[in-house]
């Protein structure tokens, strides 16, 4: 990134008067032309992404519980990296990721909705907030970048070219996919795009390993090893976990599943029954999700060495 400096201002020099009267009168130079210099500050550090103004007070509140700074940092991402973030919704990591890649001359791609598995109404809304995505970031390409797009689904095609890209992010998704069975699905899709040595990273609501896995992952919740088994299934390796983003105040046996808490906090189900004794004050306590942070690498291909 440039920042620009002006230098310089009109200089002024008074002929010496001599007293008489007929001193000639004062002359001024010509004003000097401001000179331009180009400071090259470098890119973003992740801490001025996550701390810039372009980011709303309702988005930096919920930074205490999601830890952008950290959770990126633990995915290494550099600035000057091609990265896809999945199902970006309203753009709350978008908003961090995409001005720090912009700022190192790194692309970040958006794997939106598939609108080709919607129809009707349904549609319509998906493309509503597709074309509302795409306008916050076309209207300040300077800070922002420019996006490239994808879109991922249960029939969408490749996530983008074999081997091109170098970190491929999923916030909070994979239960979605589990209630649509085609989790195995994103995993394959994750491992042809990424370049060999590529980072995956997954944040996910985390069940604990005591309780028994919905298939669909009703309650929003899904077993770390759930998630490495299908990583490992693809071809990936597990790299390392952190516990960034948990929370041991979830118990994750909520009346309403995940949304049950911040910042959903829903208070009935979708018939509009609340159960008896049910205190949202509870819950709201708790505040967001225990979340796994898991971080995996396709790997690298192996070297063949000549037999002697």
């Amino acid at each position: 990134m440039k920042t620009q400096f002006f230098l310089g201002a009109a200089v002024f020099a008074i002929a010496a008067c001599s007293g008489s009267s007929d001193a000639p009168a004062a002359t001024i130079e010509a004003e000097t032309p401001p000179v331009v210099e180009e400071v090259e500050t470098g890119p973003l550090s992740l801490a001025d992404a996550v701390g810039g103004d372009w980011r709303s007070d309702e988005e930096k509140a919920r930074d205490a519980w999601r830890n952008p700074a950290e959770t990126l940092e633990f995915f290494e991402i550099e600035p000057s990296e091609t990265v896809i973030e999945i199902w970006p919704g309203g753009g709350w990591y978008t908003n961090v990721l995409a001005p720090y890649l912009a700022s190192g001359d790194g692309t970040l791609v958006a794997a939106v909705w598939d609108t080709n598995v919607f129809e009707g109404d349904r549609l319509a809304r998906i493309e509503q907030r597709i074309a509302d995505f795409k306008a916050v970031y076309e209207a300040d390409a300077e800070l922002f970048g420019e996006l490239e797009y994808s879109a991922f689904s249960a029939q969408s095609g490749p996530l983008a070219a074999e081997d091109s890209i170098d970190t491929i992010l999923t916030f909070r998704n994979v239960h979605n996919w589990m209630g649509g069975d085609y989790t195995a699905k994103f995993f394959t899709d994750a491992y042809a795009a990424l370049k060999p040595g590529g980072v995956l990273g997954v944040v996910e609501h985390r069940l604990p390993s005591s309780a028994e896995q919905n298939p669909r992952a009703a309650t929003g919740y899904v077993h770390e090893d759930f998630v490495k088994a299908l990583a490992a299934s693809a071809g990936f390796e597990f790299v390392e976990a952190s516990e960034i983003n948990a929370n041991p105040m979830d118990t994750a046996d909520h009346p309403f599943g995940v949304w049950t808490l911040p910042p959903v906090s829903r208070t009935s189900d979708r018939d509009g029954n609340t159960p008896d004794g049910f205190d949202a004050a509870i819950y709201a306590e708790i505040g967001e999700s225990d979340r796994m942070t898991l971080k995996f690498v396709k790997p690298e291909p192996a070297s063949s060495e000549p037999v002697e």
